[in-house]
C-alpha cells in the first residue's frame, strides 16, 4: 500500500485534497492527525496557558497513530479510527471494518503532524499543500467558529502562531525528502497530480 502524506498550513487545504483523493481513488484510508489529540490532564491544563498547544507536537498521541498504522500494516479486518471533540476536548474512537482489495487503494495521511510521525518519509508520497496565509486565515476563521466556537480575536491569535510553527519545524523536513508543492484549488495542479498518482498506482499493482 502506497502512503501519500498531506501535510501544510492551518487552512492550506489538506483536508479538502484528502477527501478529493479518497473519492477518486477506490478503497483509500484516510487518517487525519487532528483526529489524534491528547485528551488528558496535562494536555487540558497547558492548553489554558498556551494558545497554540495544539500545534505542537506535545498534543498529538503519536503511540496512537502508529498504533493504527501498524494494524493497517497487517492487514488487520477492523481498525480503530479515533475521533477528537474540540468544545469537550475528549476524545473517542470507533471500529471500522476495511476491505484491502482494490487497484487504486492509498493510505492518505493528513494534517499539520503528518510530517512529523517518525515515518520512513524517502518511500512515501510528500506533499505539501500552499496557499496565501491570508486566504488560509479566512478558511480557518469559519471553521473555527462553526466547529470550534472560537471568537475572531482568540482565531488569529491561534492561527499566527500556528503558521509560525508550521513552517519553523518544517525546515529540516523539506531538506532531506522529496516533496511536492500544491494549491490544492489550482486545477492544473490537481490534473497533474492525479495523472501522477494514477501512474504511480499502475505501476505498484
Amino acid at each position: 500500500m502506497i502512503t501519500i502524506i498531506i501535510t501544510g498550513p492551518s487552512g492550506s487545504g489538506k483536508t479538502y485534497l484528502s477527501n478529493k483523493l479518497n473519492k477518486l481513488f477506490d478503497n483509500s484510508i484516510v487518517i487525519k492527525t487532528d483526529s489524534y489529540y491528547r485528551d488528558n490532564i496535562l494536555i487540558r491544563f497547558l492548553s489554558i496557558f498556551l494558545c497554540d498547544i495544539y500545534d505542537r507536537p506535545l498534543s498529538i498521541n503519536k503511540k496512537k497513530i502508529h498504533n493504527t498504522l501498524s494494524a493497517i500494516k497487517n492487514k488487520d479486518k477492523l481498525i480503530k479510527f479515533y475521533q477528537y471533540d474540540y468544545k469537550r476536548k475528549q476524545s473517542s474512537y470507533s471500529k471500522k471494518r476495511i476491505n484491502y482489495n482494490g487497484d487504486n487503494q492509498f493510505l492518505i495521511l493528513e494534517g499539520i503532524f503528518a510530517h512529523r510521525l517518525d515515518l520512513n518519509y524517502q518511500e512515501t508520497i510528500n506533499i505539501i499543500c500552499e496557499e496565501r496565509k491570508d486566504i488560509c486565515f479566512k478558511r480557518r476563521l469559519i471553521r473555527d467558529k462553526l466547529e470550534r466556537n472560537r471568537r475572531t480575536s482568540e482565531v488569529n491569535r491561534k492561527f499566527t502562531r500556528s503558521w509560525n510553527l508550521f513552517y519553523k519545524n518544517i525546515r529540516g523536513y523539506l531538506d532531506i525528502n522529496r516533496k511536492i508543492s500544491f494549491n490544492p484549488v489550482d486545477k492544473i495542479s490537481y490534473d497533474n497530480l492525479v495523472y501522477y498518482l494514477q501512474n504511480i498506482s499502475k505501476k505498484n499493482n
